[in-house]
């Protein structure tokens, strides 16, 4: 590939029906669907891009995205709020297909992402299981709400929901621990992770389906990929607030419940936060950068396929 072709970038909309593709001067739309996608993928192997940029659409950019991958184009796959952010640093306002397909263009050239690693098939399934048990607790937790608020002639409706959803959690869980123990690799992976104090199943299970990365990249790119590095806010000689933004909501979320427990029970965690509070950061700024330090800890561990040991530190 000569240095004018590591250079083409291609920006990509999505919607239910369409993608808008912008590259190279070219802009055309194909059919979002197998047939479509085919012949994207033939005109890119053409244009042989350096990168292609694509906005995550809560899943409809899953086919594309997918059927890139196994074409062996590189796809990066981007946070719609980054691209708006960027869209008004350049005076771009307007909002159509054709124009958010220039937009990632323009932002792929500028910004650089760098290219997914799409989940594998066992990945992809785990990470299902484990957004359908997050579905079940939540509907779970409202039937609970809802037992305690409502009228005594609504009662028994509610419990018998909520003895379902109990059974179906239940199920689910079991599901997913054969599913782990299944696959080898998935297993190794498991008890490393689990060999941590304050990481349990639940935990293991999220950073196996949602981060495929973990042991394959650096500590900074880990942690900004979780959401878990600070932003600087300065100005001048103004030093604002460090702050966590972006990043993966579902394996934060563990993260966070799993730090608070090793803050109780793993030493390491626990002495770290205990000098961060003497030292005067606020309760959540040190609950933040053990979540950092933990996340750091892990992705060491599978990066060396070695369990949780005091001396990691």
């Amino acid at each position: 590939m000569s240095l004018e072709e590591q250079r083409i970038v291609v920006g990509i909309d999505v919607s239910k029906a369409r993608l808008d593709i912008a590259a190279r001067g070219e802009e055309w739309p194909v059919t979002n669907d197998l047939d479509g996608i085919g012949k994207l993928i033939s005109r890119l192997q053409t244009l042989n891009p350096g990168l292609t940029v694509i906005e995550s659409t809560g899943g409809l950019e899953r086919l594309v995205v997918a059927e890139m991958w196994a074409a062996g184009l590189p796809v990066a796959l981007v946070n719609p709020r980054r691209v708006r952010e960027f869209g008004k640093s350049i005076g771009l306002l307007a909002k159509t297909d054709r124009i958010d397909a220039r937009l990632l263009l323009r932002f792929g050239e500028a910004v650089k992402p760098d290219p997914i690693r799409l989940p594998s098939e066992e990945e992809q399934k785990l990470s299902a299981l484990m957004t359908r048990r997050r579905q079940v607790i939540e509907m779970l937790t409202m039937e609970k709400n809802h037992l305690c608020s409502s009228h005594p002639a609504a009662k028994e409706s509610i419990t018998k929901i909520k003895t379902v959803l109990q059974q179906e959690l239940d199920e689910l869980d079991h599901q997913i621990e054969d599913f782990i123990h299944q696959f080898p690799s998935f297993k190794k992976k498991d008890e490393i992770l689990r060999s941590t104090p304050g990481v349990g199943k639940v935990t293991a299970a999220i950073l196996l389906s949602d981060l495929p990365e973990l042991g394959t990249l650096d500590r900074k790119k880990i942690a900004a990929l979780v959401g878990v590095a600070p932003f600087n806010n300065d100005s001048g000689r103004f030093r604002g607030k460090r702050r966590i933004k972006g990043g993966r909501p579902s394996v934060r979320t563990v993260l966070y419940m799993a730090t608070l427990s090793a803050t109780k029970f793993n030493p390491v965690i626990r002495t770290f936060y205990e000098h961060l509070v003497l030292q005067g950061k606020a309760k959540k700024v040190a609950i933040v950068a053990c979540m950092r330090k933990m996340l750091i800890f892990l992705n060491s561990m599978i990066r060396d396929m070695q369990p949780w040991r005091s001396s990691i530190a």
